[in-house]
């Protein structure tokens, strides 16, 4: 667990996404959830034992599966974005897993199988504020990687959990982004907020580099997308931008079929949902299982 200022923390070594704590008077306020159910029993154990409050709420920064699977875990209330409600209510009660594959956490830890979801209890549209015994934390609503996306913000500290608008050294997910509003939330990220701690989804601390890159990115991503386009592309030929979309990151080579799956399926998903409308989509498909 790394701490970034005095009751604030993260913890990276989770299956799943970065986790973040923050520890008050009135008690912890928990920034996504561990995949695993024996992480986020670690990680309640972690977080008590910096000795604040007895209360714990919950809160998603937007509706992937890898940050949403594991919040029954933790067993408190759980706030989102309005958005990120109504996906999460639209699920079934049991996940059994999707039939396409998206380069999520997920689909590499069997046991997500079966797994029961949490609905968020309290939702928000714009901006909402929290006091709980010590420095006002905000909640922002910064679409771009979801249409739910949102921000952490403790002001008084400097510190923002910002969730996958920034990935370290791996590609983001694409199926449900809207690009513009991704590049104006990293603007505004780098430009308001270039001395601030920056907490990012993947990968913890966030240096001014990666913020770059990360634009860079996803500038990269919208020009290949609109050289298909100009030319009426099928959705299957966002594949050949793969390779070169890849070389914009660092990573292990034992992740390269990992990532590269991720971009398969994030690319079509997004071409074939902003220029074929009307067509028949590849949407992840939930099998439903009513509650006995």
């Amino acid at each position: 667990m790394q701490q970034i200022e005095r009751g604030i923390f993260y913890e990276d070594s989770f299956l799943g996404v970065t986790v973040g704590g923050i520890v008050f008077s009135h008690g912890t306020i928990m920034i996504d959830a561990p995949l695993r159910a024996e992480d986020a029993r670690a990680w309640r154990s972690m977080l008590l034992n910096q000795r604040g409050g007895s209360n714990r709420l919950l809160v998603n920064l937007d509706s992937h599966p890898d940050r949403t699977l594991g919040a029954r875990a933790l067993d408190c209330t759980i706030l989102a974005h309005q958005k990120t409600a109504q996906v999460t209510r639209n699920r079934p009660a049991i996940f059994k897993g999707m039939l396409i594959e998206s380069g999520s956490s997920w689909e590499y830890y069997p046991e997500a199988i079966g797994m029961r979801w949490a609905t968020p209890d309290i939702t928000f549209t714009n901006s909402m504020s929290l006091f709980w015994g010590g420095p006002e934390v905000v909640l922002e609503h910064h679409p771009g990687t979801t249409p739910g996306a949102i921000w952490v913000m403790i002001p008084a500290e400097k510190v923002i959990f910002v969730g996958d608008l920034v990935v370290i050294n791996q590609p983001p997910f694409l199926a449900y982004a809207e690009l513009e509003e991704w590049l104006e939330a990293l603007e505004l990220l780098q430009t308001s907020y270039s001395d601030h701690l920056i907490i990012s989804g993947r990968g913890g601390l966030v240096v001014k580099d990666a913020m770059r890159r990360q634009y860079q990115h996803i500038k990269n991503v919208m020009k290949g997308i609109e050289k298909l386009a100009k030319r009426n592309a099928a959705p299957e030929e966002t594949e050949g931008l793969i390779p070169s979309l890849l070389a914009d990151f660092s990573f292990d080579s034992q992740m390269q079929q990992i990532y590269a799956q991720r971009l398969r399926y994030g690319l079509h998903q997004y071409y074939a949902r902003r220029y074929r409308p009307t067509s028949t989509l590849e949407q992840p498909q939930i099998e439903e299982e009513e509650e006995p």
